[in-house]
C-alpha cells in the first residue's frame, strides 16, 4: 500500500517517481518489494548505510517487502561470521529485528544451474577453456572490439556435456568456465561473452561442499531477484553498465514481464577523509593497521556502533542528503554534526579529567565531602540532577593550567581566579613541580561565599573548568580519535597507505572519572564536560572511545564557504 493512501507526507525522489508510476500502472500487480544483497566478505561500511535505509525504507512505506540477501558466491573469502554481523548492523541502523529471515543465493544454486544449462542447451552459453588472463585480453577495450574464443562456436551437445562434468568436479580450478555467448564487439564491455560459472575446489559455509562451480555476481543477481519476486532493483551507479545484461539474462529466461524485476542505479555515497572500498578496509584489518573491522576509526558500521554513533543519527544523515543520480562526496563533518545533534539532546553530562593535575584547596576543612547538586542534561530537564563529591582534593585537567600564560589564556594561573564547575571560585597561589620542572600539584584557596556560582561582591571570573574529586574518583581510560587519512580525499587509485595518519588515536591510561560513571551500561554514551561525547566500551572495563567532540566543525567549514 502507496502510504500516500493514509494521509502520510512521503519523501519524494527520482526512485520513489518511479515506484508510483509503477503503481498507478499496476506493473507489479500493486507489489513493492526490494532486497540488500551483500558479499558476506566483510562488514558493512557506511557507504551501504544509504542502500540499507533506502532499501528497507522503501518498503516500509509501500506495505512492501525487503530481504537482506547474502551474495555467497565465492566461498573464497565468505564466512557465517561475516554474514552474522552484517545482519547484527543491519538491525541496529534499523532499530529492530529483521521482519524477514535472511535469504541467500545459495538457496538458489540448484535452479541457476538449471537455468545456466538452459542457456546451453539453446547455445547462449558455452564452455571456454581459455585461462582468466587470456580471456581478459581478449575482451578488447572500449576503443577495441573482442576477440571471440576459439571455443566459441562449441555445439550445444558439446558444451552441455562439458557444463556438467564441470558440474562433478572433472576439472581443476581455472581449467575452464561457462560464459555467456552475446556478442564480442559489443558496445558494453560487460556484455562481452561474461561469465557466468567458474570452478572454485573451496569448502562453502553453507553448502560445504556440494558445489566445486560457483555463479558470478553478474548471473546470481537478476535471477534471484526473479525468484524472489523482487520488483525494484536498487544499486549503486557502478553497476549502471550492467543493466543491459541484467536485463539479458531475463530475457533468455523468458520471465514474463509483469514478473521481471528491474534495475534502477542510485548515487553512491562518499565521504571527505575516508576509504569505503572493502578491498582496502579488508587490508586495513589484515595488515593490523587498525584493531579489527570494529576499529573506531573505520568507517564500517560495527567500527560506528563501539565509537558511540547513535544509529538514529546515520539515519537522519541518510534522510537528509536523499537519494540523487549524480555521485558526490560529503563533508565527513556532515555526519558529525547529526550525530553531535543527538547526541546533545540523549547523552548525560559527566566529569572526567583524561590527563590529571592535582589540585588542593588549602583552605577547605581536612577530611570533609561536600556533595554538589549536577545538572544531568541541560536540554531535558526532566532527566535531572545528580550528586557529585567534592573536597580539596581534585583533579583539573594539565591543558587548563598555564603558570606563565599568553594574553587570551583565561583559565587558571597563579595569581588568577576561576570557577569549578558546579563548584566555587578558586584562586592558585603556589605550583609544586618535579625535578624536570613540570607542574604535578597546584595549591589554592576557595571562597566559601561563592557556593552558588556567582560572588557576593559582584565580581566576575572569565574560565569555568571541570574537576573530579580526588578521594572518590573512579580510575580508567579513554581513546580520542582524529582522521585516519590526512587528505580530504584520499587517493585510491594509487598508495592510498601513504596518507595514512599515524596519529589517529591518542590512549590516556590515567584518566579520572566521577564516581557515577559505574552506572552506565556498556555502550553507553555520555558527555564529559567540556570534552566531548565519549562511549563506553563494552570489552574493557572503564575504558571510554571518544564519539566527537564538542565543537560543531561543520558549521565551521558552511561559514568558510559563506553558506548557511
Amino acid at each position: 500500500m502507496n502510504n500516500n493512501d493514509t494521509g502520510e507526507t512521503q519523501k519524494q525522489d527520482f526512485i520513489r517517481t518511479l515506484v508510483n508510476d509503477d503503481l498507478a500502472s499496476q506493473r507489479f500487480s500493486g507489489k513493492v518489494q526490494t532486497r540488500f544483497p551483500p558479499e558476506p566478505n566483510g562488514h558493512l561500511h557506511l557507504g551501504h548505510a544509504k542502500s540499507i535505509c533506502l532499501n528497507f525504507g522503501l518498503a516500509s512505506e509501500y506495505g512492501g517487502v525487503c530481504n537482506l540477501r547474502f551474495d555467497d558466491t565465492n566461498p573464497t573469502t565468505e564466512s557465517e561470521e561475516f554474514a552474522d554481523s552484517i545482519r547484527k548492523d543491519i538491525e541496529w541502523l534499523l532499530g529492530h529485528e529483521l521482519p524477514e529471515e535472511p535469504v541467500f543465493a545459495s538457496n538458489y544454486f540448484d535452479q541457476l544451474y538449471e537455468w545456466a544449462e538452459r542457456l546451453v542447451e539453446l547455445g547462449k552459453a558455452y564452455v571456454d577453456d581459455q585461462t582468466a588472463e587470456m580471456i581478459s585480453t581478449q575482451r578488447g577495450s572500449f576503443t577495441e572490439p573482442g576477440v571471440n574464443s576459439p571455443f566459441r562456436e562449441r555445439s550445444p551437445e558439446e558444451n552441455l556435456v562439458l557444463f556438467r562434468e564441470m558440474r562433478a568436479g572433472k576439472f581443476s580450478e581455472g581449467q575452464c568456465v561457462l560464459r555467456a555467448k552475446i556478442s564480442m564487439d559489443h558496445d558494453n564491455m560487460n556484455m562481452r561473452d561474461p561469465v557466468l560459472y567458474r570452478i572454485r575446489h573451496e569448502s562453502h559455509f553453507r553448502t560445504a561442499n556440494d558445489w566445486v562451480i560457483y555463479p558470478t555476481y553478474d548471473w546470481a543477481h537478476g535471477q534471484s531477484d526473479a525468484i524472489e519476486g523482487v520488483t525494484h532493483s536498487l544499486c549503486t551507479l557502478e553497476f549502471d553498465s550492467h543493466r543491459p545484461l541484467y536485463d539479458w539474462f531475463l530475457e533468455q529466461l523468458e520471465i514474463p514481464h509483469d514478473k521481471r524485476p528491474y534495475q534502477t542505479e542510485f548515487a553512491r555515497l562518499n565521504f571527505t577523509h575516508t576509504v569505503l572500498s572493502k578491498r582496502l578496509l579488508r587490508q586495513l584489518v589484515e595488515e593490523s593497521v587498525v584493531q579489527g573491522w570494529d576499529d573506531p576509526r573505520m568507517p564500517t558500521l560495527s567500527g560506528q556502533r563501539k565509537r558511540g554513533y547513535p544509529p538514529s543519527a546515520i539515519r537522519a544523515f541518510c534522510d537528509h542528503i536523499g537519494i540523487a543520480k549524480t555521485n558526490s562526496t560529503h563533508e565527513v563533518e556532515l555526519l558529525e554534526s547529526f550525530v553531535r545533534s543527538e547526541l546533545n539532546q540523549t547523552a548525560d553530562r559527566k566529569m572526567a579529567v583524561i590527563n590529571p593535575l592535582k589540585l588542593t584547596i588549602t583552605n577547605w576543612p581536612k577530611g570533609e565531602i561536600e556533595y554538589r547538586d549536577a545538572i544531568n542534561n541541560p536540554e531535558d530537564p526532566s532527566q535531572g540532577s545528580r550528586k557529585v563529591p567534592f573536597s580539596g582534593d581534585l583533579y583539573i585537567e594539565h591543558e587548563d593550567f598555564m603558570e606563565d600564560p599568553p594574553k587570551k589564556f583565561f583559565r587558571l594561573s597563579p595569581g588568577r581566579e576561576v570557577r569549578l564547575r558546579f563548584g566555587y571560585f578558586i584562586t592558585c597561589n603556589e605550583v609544586i613541580k618535579d625535578d624536570d620542572g613540570n607542574p604535578v600539584e597546584l595549591l589554592c584557596t576557595y571562597d566559601p561565599e561563592t557556593s552558588g556560582g556567582k560572588a557576593p561582591d559582584g565580581r566576575k571570573v572569565k574560565a569555568t573548568l571541570h574537576w573530579v574529586e580526588a578521594s572518590n574518583c573512579v580510575e580508567g581510560s579513554a581513546i580520542t580519535y582524529a582522521r585516519l587519512f590526512r587528505s580530504e580525499h584520499p587517493d585510491t587509485s594509487s598508495d592510498v597507505f601513504q596518507d595514512l595518519n599515524h596519529a589517529s588515536l591518542t590512549k590516556f591510561s590515567s584518566v579520572k572519572f566521577e564516581p557515577s560513571i559505574q552506572d552506565l551500561l556498556d555502550g553507553e554514551v555520555v558527555q564529559f564536560e567540556r570534552l566531548g561525547y565519549f562511549c563506553k566500551d563494552d570489552t574493557e572495563a572503564n575504558l571510554f572511545h571518544r564519539t566527537v567532540g564538542l565543537r560543531d566543525e561543520w558549521a565551521n567549514i558552511q561559514k568558510r564557504k559563506g553558506t548557511n
